[in-house]
């Protein structure tokens, strides 16, 4: 089966740089593809992904933070070789588009987008409800203090005020009604702001009763804002109605790592439950109470071998499972060891299943908070690691249930480019991927292909109702 898919990636780029005729082509490669899902069908299926390669390589290294825009395009934070100690920080970003054909991201083309204003490294990002781009803060660079916006549709940035302190390790969230909670580094990490995009203005929100510093920050089906302040053993709860954090549920294990205090990501589960990956591999499921009421916790099963997740990132796939990187727990000294493995996790059965790494081989010679995740429209997950401008995805085995899928109710034509549409369902069953407190890239927003055949393109979506 492995021979055979390489053998349809192969061909595919064959068809692609070919010079027969293209309807031929494509008969092709279509029935290439139904060759293939015959044989799956056939062979025992497998119980885990496949990873495969993203067939160009980008213009620059990665630098950090993936992102989905709502056209469906990839932005990633990246800077150039050779530029020392601030290539860490830069201000550019690398465009991934999907190749029309399947719209597949293995086949997609990159460019790069305007640079911000700002040097950035550990930063906030929110995408706003009109599909305009927050990023705020900044551990490393220029942008500790001060926050942009980008539009896609005039591919440039724009100054935001001051969010009236230092962000680094700083989380953020957007609110039902498109504003963003930031939290504010400094001080005790107890601070937060709130930014709205209609009148381009932080306004002070409720501060945190115990340091939200290197925190995770998981939004829960109610909308309220799950986290464990920082080596705690009480979580905290935001109520956007009230504008207030409350005390919440007693946490069964220590999530953050002994030494450094870091912990990792976190997915809201199919079963409406949350799951959260500690810095030492201690894990620990939440129960929602579904009202004001606090939840429940109750301790998972350990990251196998004493690896846990010193700032790394978790997916949500769509068959339920959790894809997520982990390196060996930290020691006195070394707070952030190699090699970074993976594996799949199965809430169902409390089991792990260690997966080859992206390249092929046992593991990466880099430590896991260099890894990161983003949930794409078409099921799989686009992997990248710092100074690597070859990027991966990983293909899920299992499918998503058929009650998770969304439904289109009614559409009213604006204009001849633009279409509003009504429905439930359109953003999907979680955030998608959690990193922690250094990057926010949730993708729980509508995402629309127009297709044809084989071919189709992702058009733009702005102004959903709902997050």
């Amino acid at each position: 089966m492995k021979n055979v898919s390489k053998f349809i990636m192969a061909y595919g780029k064959l068809i692609i740089k070919g010079k027969s005729n293209l309807t031929h082509k494509l008969r092709m490669f279509q029935t290439c593809c139904l060759c293939l899902l015959f044989l799956s069908l056939t062979q025992n299926v497998k119980s885990q992904g496949t990873w495969g390669t993203v067939s160009a390589t980008a213009p620059h290294i990665n630098k950090g933070v993936m992102l989905l825009l709502s056209d469906g395009t990839v932005i990633c934070k990246t800077a150039p070789p050779g530029d020392g100690n601030v290539v860490g920080f830069g201000n550019l970003w690398d465009r991934l588009t999907p190749s029309t054909l399947f719209g597949a991201y293995s086949f997609g083309s990159w460019t790069t987008i305007a640079p911000m204003a700002n040097t950035r490294k550990f930063f906030s990002t929110q995408l706003l409800k009109d599909g305009r781009l927050y990023v705020c803060g900044g551990e490393y660079g220029t942008g500790g203090s001060a926050a942009e916006i980008y539009n896609p549709l005039t591919n440039s940035w724009s100054a935001a005020p001051a969010p009236g302190g230092f962000v680094s390790d700083a989380n953020s969230e957007i609110m039902e009604d498109g504003k963003v909670l930031q939290a504010i580094v400094g001080g005790g990490s107890l601070t937060c702001k709130m930014y709205n995009p209609l009148t381009n203005t932080f306004a002070a929100a409720d501060n945190t009763n115990a340091s939200h510093n290197e925190s995770t920050w998981l939004k829960l089906p109610d909308g309220t804002i799950l986290m464990v302040p920082t080596n705690s053993f009480t979580s905290q709860r935001y109520f956007p109605a009230t504008n207030t954090w409350v005390a919440d549920g007693a946490v069964p294990v220590d999530l953050y790592s002994a030494f450094g205090s870091e912990t990792g990501g976190a997915a809201l589960l199919p079963d409406g439950r949350a799951f959260f990956v500690g810095g030492s591999g201690n894990t620990a499921y939440y129960t929602p109470s579904g009202n004001n009421s606090a939840g429940t916790w109750a301790a998972g099963p350990d990251v196998p071998g004493t690896y846990g997740q010193p700032d790394a990132p978790v997916s949500m796939m769509p068959d339920g499972k959790i894809i997520l990187s982990c390196s060996p727990a930290p020691i006195s000294g070394n707070v952030f060891q190699t090699p970074t493995k993976f594996y799949e996790f199965n809430y169902l059965t409390n089991t792990y299943t260690l997966l080859t790494a992206p390249d092929g081989s046992a593991s990466l010679p880099t430590t896991c908070y260099k890894t990161n995740f983003l949930n794409l429209p078409n099921g799989q997950i686009l992997f990248s690691q710092y100074d690597d401008d070859q990027y991966y995805v990983y293909t899920p085995a299992g499918s998503p249930s058929a009650s998770w899928k969304p439904t289109i109710t009614g559409s009213i034509t604006n204009d001849c480019n633009s279409y509003k549409i009504y429905g439930t369902q359109f953003n999907g069953r979680s955030e998608g991927t959690i990193y922690g407190d250094d990057y926010q890239m949730n993708t729980n927003f509508p995402i629309v292909r127009l297709t044809s055949g084989i071919s189709g393109y992702y058009a733009r979506t702005f102004n959903w109702n709902s997050t």
